[in-house]
């Protein structure tokens, strides 16, 4: 079977490991007792789910939440409950492969307008002015 992200994106359940822990911050008495908060790991080294350029993009957008074995680390306890937070770990997770998995379109080199050319060139020739005005005058 597998979780199933949205957007057609189906993660098998072997690349996925949940951990609840306790969640940091304010929750009263409650903080110390219940893991509401949710460790979510992705195995992005071996996902079906993206090719090698995805993968190097993947890599990219998870930075410093991407191990050395290449495990992705997402830590979700901005909710009260664990569905919560496990569902939010889930939405990071697919928001991530779905930017990953999206080509990039190709920079299409251009050249400048021969106008924007000319105001580049009529700015230089004012700035110039106005430097030499700031000059000691010359004496003849």
């Amino acid at each position: 079977m597998g979780v199933d992200l949205g957007a057609g994106i189906v993660v098998p359940d072997a690349e996925l490991v949940f951990d609840y822990i306790r969640a940091p911050g304010p929750g009263g008495q409650n903080v110390n007792k219940v893991a509401s908060a949710v460790q979510l790991r992705f195995d992005a080294a071996r996902s079906t789910l993206l090719d090698e350029p995805a993968r190097a993009r993947f890599a990219t957008l998870a930075g410093r939440r991407l191990t050395r074995d290449g495990w992705l680390v997402l830590t979700a306890h901005r909710h009260r409950t664990q569905e919560a937070n496990r569902r939010d770990a889930l939405e990071r997770l697919a928001t991530l492969i779905v930017a990953a998995r999206e080509r990039p379109t190709p920079r299409r080199p251009t050249k400048p307008t021969r106008g924007s050319r000319e105001r580049r060139l009529e700015g230089k020739r004012q700035r110039t002015a106005v430097k030499d005005l700031r000059r000691r005058p010359v004496d003849d």
